[in-house]
């Protein structure tokens, strides 16, 4: 990736809430046509990273280009070339998913084929369904396909597969990566490292604010193993998620 262009830079980006300093002078670049994991325990200051980046949250100091735009001097010229994920509390309960979709494309001032975003994340079958009468997995691919609906350069996903069962997170990881694929750089956080080690091109660990490791999963991995480290115990061939997907199929198979 080094010679990919940066589509965001965050440069010395510093955040106080009062006296608590949550991020403290961290800096990276996310490149075009990458998925880029944003890693770390709660309260490492990875969301509020994303918030400052996503125009949500006011940073105290530090700078920020997305596209080109100053995040200063242009706030609203990045707001129309990102999708950030909306979590599913926040949809208008009694309209279906067609409806929702023209709604928030009406917000955008753009015209949008509702089936055909559907159709991308396999929804098409659910057009005329409201957001309570899905199940997970399908609610998480309508959030993602919200996402879509200004077809932006970035779009950002937080923890899009909490909660999800193995068959559904793994149509989840088809659907990111089908979207990078048709090219759309994609930041994601996620606590699940299985997930961060198949999404992810790089990744940026976070802790205490700090930056404390930024690499691809296989250059982390590389470099721990080269310190002389060892799992405590044989790494199988195979885990138990991978037995439940085997016995239980591929396929969607959602209720």
């Amino acid at each position: 990736m080094a010679e990919a262009k940066a589509i965001i830079s965050v440069n010395d980006l510093v955040k106080f809430y009062g006296s608590f300093q949550a991020v403290k002078g961290i800096s990276f670049d996310v490149y075009e046509g990458e998925i880029f994991g944003l890693l770390g325990p709660n309260g490492a200051g990875k969301s509020t990273t994303l918030e400052i980046i996503e125009t949500l949250r006011e940073k105290s100091s530090g700078t920020i280009r997305v596209n080109g735009y100053d995040l200063d001097a242009e706030p609203n010229e990045i707001k129309k070339i990102i999708g950030v994920q909306l979590q599913t509390s926040g949809f208008y309960p009694n309209l279906n998913l067609v409806q929702l979709i023209d709604l928030f494309a009406g917000l955008y001032n753009r015209k949008v084929d509702a089936l055909s975003l559907l159709d991308r994340v396999n929804l098409r079958d659910k057009a005329k369904a409201k957001v309570k009468e899905l199940s997970g997995g399908q609610k998480q691919r309508f959030s993602i396909a919200t996402t879509l609906i200004n077809d932006p350069k970035i779009i950002f996903l937080d923890e899009p597969t909490t909660g999800l069962d193995p068959q559904a997170r793994r149509n989840l990881w088809d659907l990111v990566r089908d979207i990078r694929g048709k090219g759309t750089t994609v930041i994601i956080t996620t606590h699940y490292m299985d997930e961060a080690e198949y999404l992810c091109d790089r990744v940026a660990i976070i802790d205490s604010g700090r930056i404390v490791a930024l690499s691809s999963p296989d250059g982390l991995i590389d470099e721990l193993v080269a310190t002389g480290f060892e799992r405590p115990k044989e790494v199988k061939q195979a885990n138990l998620e991978d037995v439940f997907i085997h016995l239980t199929g591929h396929s969607l198979r959602e209720n």
